[in-house]
């Protein structure tokens, strides 16, 4: 006997699961969510999608550039008039939304547009949080999203008051901030020693030719800390990394400020 996965729904995710409906914009519980974890199918909790894909593609509904394999399967629709590519949660059949290409959102080239009430959020427990600062933080980011241990990663800025500026006022030399990667990572699969050395190899202005790049002050190498452990490491590991003074001082350590998540715009 087939099992039926939508009876415990309500009516608005039956809607959406069972009947192929779709949520207003902006109106979901998910859209603006950047929580490490992991998102399963509201109807059969099956895993769908991994919180290091998950990107804020101004759309209006939750979306993420990969799936966790199998997890997602594809139909054509031709509903609207146009031709779409649904997706449906591989186990229970579940509508879950669309996949779109060609639009170079992300560097997968890839954005599934999910309904929220599709969805439910399980979080990563016991996670840690560290966040860095430099001028290489593009090539950082694709580093950090392939090493195993870290379960979510943001591009934005940290500082004091930066939540009201516009992405203009960021720019601007005279803002106290720094451009930065948010990073969560589990210790027991990676340390904060090893996610440092990572920064340190690859963070340009952290090397002994910093002074041939930007020297304004969001790209200034710093990292921000959130415990009083992560400042000793932090800084016990920058004196044995560099021989040089200047070099160790021109790297700061600051305790964690408000941070603001840019749009993958």
């Amino acid at each position: 006997m087939k099992k039926n996965y939508f009876n415990h729904l309500s009516i608005n995710e039956r809607e959406i699961l069972e009947n192929k409906g779709t949520e207003p914009p902006f109106s979901g519980e998910y859209n603006d969510f950047f929580v490490p974890g992991i998102f399963m199918c509201k109807a059969c909790k099956s895993p769908l999608y991994e919180s290091r894909t998950k990107f804020n593609s101004g759309c209006g509904w939750p979306s993420f550039d990969a799936e966790i394999h199998k997890s997602i399967i594809r139909h054509k629709d031709l509903s609207s008039g146009i031709e779409r590519t649904e997706i449906c949660c591989a186990v229970c059949k579940g509508h879950l939304g669309h996949v779109f290409t060609g639009e170079k959102i992300t560097n997968k080239d890839t954005r599934h547009c999910v309904n929220s009430l599709s969805i439910e959020f399980k979080a990563h427990e016991n996670l840690e949080r560290v966040t860095l600062g430099g001028i290489n933080l593009l090539h950082l980011l694709k580093i950090f999203k392939k090493t195993n241990g870290i379960f979510q990663t943001s591009f934005g800025y940290m500082g004091e008051n930066i939540q009201n500026l516009t992405l203009n006022e960021l720019h601007k030399e005279s803002t106290n901030h720094n451009e930065v990667i948010d990073i969560y990572y589990d210790s027991k699969m990676i340390s904060l020693i090893s996610v440092l050395q990572i920064f340190f190899k690859n963070d340009i202005t952290s090397l002994s030719n910093r002074k041939l790049v930007n020297k304004r002050n969001k790209h200034k190498s710093v990292i921000f800390y959130y415990s009083n452990l992560q400042k000793n490491v932090a800084r016990d590991l920058i004196k044995l990394q560099f021989q040089n003074l200047e070099d160790e001082f021109s790297i700061k350590l600051i305790k964690a400020l408000p941070f603001y998540r840019v749009d993958e715009y």
